[in-house]
């Protein structure tokens, strides 16, 4: 493996684990504002993801891209990032669920509506992948 090939994975794996740590803090923050206390479910949402956005910025600029740009332009670009990407991933999914994999079942999967989690799962790769790119080379580029 090249050096900028090794690079690059050692990049993306960074990237995955503030993926997981985003959706970690996304679901405590949802758990503790809905359930907890009892607020509506959009707050909850709504307040998980923004915290989630903003560890995402703060652990991809300084331990992922390891840029040192201006942090209000690089913070703009990400929220412009995140905006496109999600719009994507909400694309994909409606298209998905327009195909005949909406109505997938999987006997053996302990859940209801297996094609949307499916969709949603595929969807969510697609995000992954797109938001990567669009850090990678518009929000961190060097």
């Amino acid at each position: 493996m090249g050096n900028e090939a090794k690079k690059t994975f050692v990049q993306l794996l960074k990237y995955g684990v503030i993926g997981v740590s985003n959706t970690l803090i996304t679901l405590v923050v949802f758990y503790v504002i809905n359930t907890l206390m009892g607020l509506d479910y959009a707050v909850a949402n709504t307040l998980g993801y923004i915290l989630g956005l903003i560890n995402s910025f703060v652990w991809n600029r300084t331990w992922v891209f390891r840029t040192g740009g201006n942090v209000w332009r690089e913070a703009g670009l990400f929220a412009l990032g995140f905006i496109i990407c999600f719009a994507l991933q909400m694309g994909v999914s409606q298209w998905l669920l327009s195909t005949s994999l909406h109505d997938l079942t999987i006997s053996w999967l302990p859940m209801k509506n297996t094609g949307e989690n499916v969709i949603m799962c595929l969807s969510m790769v697609v995000y992954t992948l797109a938001n990567y790119v669009y850090n990678r080379f518009v929000t961190f580029k060097k």
